[in-house]
């Protein structure tokens, strides 16, 4: 999760040698720090190497757990979150440079932001539902705001989008050549402004136009759209292996193929939890995903997160063996248990950041 951090006065921090829990602490820190500090007109963040973030250490949270209980990978959630709620309620502007790979908890730090500039080398994608986790980091908030069902579509199916494609359903608010970047980065620290229209107006001196691929998914809405309405998983399913038999689309096979290799507990509560983002704040669906996020780590219903991480990152069969194996073995009752507090007497819900509405301009008190 390496970072370089700027702000307007050109100070210069780079996070890639600490650890993942440090990087969050860290974080939190300079962002609390900078909101009180009037030198600081807007924060900017940018990767190091060829990705903004990858995303967090799930190996390190996986190795947490089984060293110190389910507990270590909620402290660490707990503090991840509390940093996107601070990120998504910012009085001040940030700009999260997405230059390279964007993935899971890189998403939490970058899409809550307020401008969001992607290149030709972006790469979106949450795919947690093939580790047995769901698309967290307030993704129930930003995935349920995506036209139509694309939101559905990129949360279960952990597909990939490039720079025009994140532009083009939102994920992006700025398309800028990476050679560009360098250029972009001296005029905001230049300008010395909070103004959210005079750095927008800034970034868009250095945009280009994006052109999306004819292959592109997103010429595919009403597809996606007519399948990704559907009730639940199974009548997901269902629909694309119809379109299969009226369109014999590869695209849509492969989409099936995608979603039958993922933990079906994982799709199941993936599918819930956008719906109900649909019509909750931010600060809602991170308390809510926290919950989620809880139920995961200590394994109470399914041990798909410890599984999948097992298969995919660790002995990387890629062969996970998910329990339960099958959708209709999950039920509606089951699901909703990984949206209830946590039996726990020394659990505790999330406890986010306080902030004023006071202090906050229209666009962020819009999301709350």
């Amino acid at each position: 999760m390496p970072f370089h951090f700027r702000c307007s006065y050109v100070h210069h921090m780079l996070l890639d040698q600490m650890s993942l829990a440090r990087k969050i602490s860290r974080l939190l820190e300079l962002f609390l720090a900078y909101e009180e500090d009037p030198n600081v007109k807007l924060v900017m963040l940018k990767g190091e190497g060829r990705a903004f973030c990858a995303g967090g250490d799930v190996v390190a949270v996986v190795h947490d757990i089984w060293a110190g209980g389910w507990r270590a990978g909620a402290n660490f959630f707990m503090k991840e979150f509390s940093l996107n709620y601070l990120m998504a309620t910012y009085s001040k502007p940030q700009v999260s440079i997405l230059n390279g790979i964007v993935m899971g908890g890189g998403n939490g730090v970058s899409m809550h932001g307020r401008f969001r500039v992607a290149t030709e080398n972006s790469v979106f994608a949450m795919p947690e539902t093939a580790l047995g986790l769901f698309p967290d980091v307030g993704a129930s908030y930003f995935l349920s705001r995506l036209p139509g069902f694309f939101g559905e579509y990129v949360g279960l199916t952990g597909a990939r989008l490039d720079g025009a494609e994140m532009l083009a359903c939102g994920l992006a608010t700025h398309f800028v050549p990476s050679a560009k970047l360098p250029m972009v980065e001296v005029a905001l620290c230049d300008a010395d402004s909070s103004d959210p229209v005079i750095i927008s107006s800034i970034i868009d001196q250095y945009c280009e136009k994006s052109s999306l691929k004819e292959q592109t998914v997103y010429n595919r809405l009403d597809v996606i759209d007519r399948c990704f309405s559907q009730r639940t998983v199974e009548e997901i399913l269902s629909a694309l292996e119809r379109e299969v038999v009226d369109q014999r689309d590869g695209w849509i096979s492969a989409t099936i193929q995608t979603l039958k290799k993922a933990s079906p507990t994982s799709l199941k509560i993936s599918l819930r939890s956008i719906r109900v983002g649909r019509v909750q704040g931010v600060g809602a669906c991170l308390t809510r995903e926290y919950r989620m996020v809880c139920h995961v780590m200590r394994g109470e219903f399914s041990n798909d997160f410890l599984e999948g991480c097992r298969a995919i990152l660790l002995d990387k069969d890629k062969n996970p063996k998910w329990e339960p194996s099958k959708l209709e073995h999950i039920a509606d009752t089951t699901v909703d248990r990984y949206f209830s507090k946590v039996k726990d007497e020394d659990w505790e819900d999330l406890k986010l950041p306080t902030r004023s509405k006071f202090n906050l301009p229209p666009y962020v008190i819009a999301k709350l």
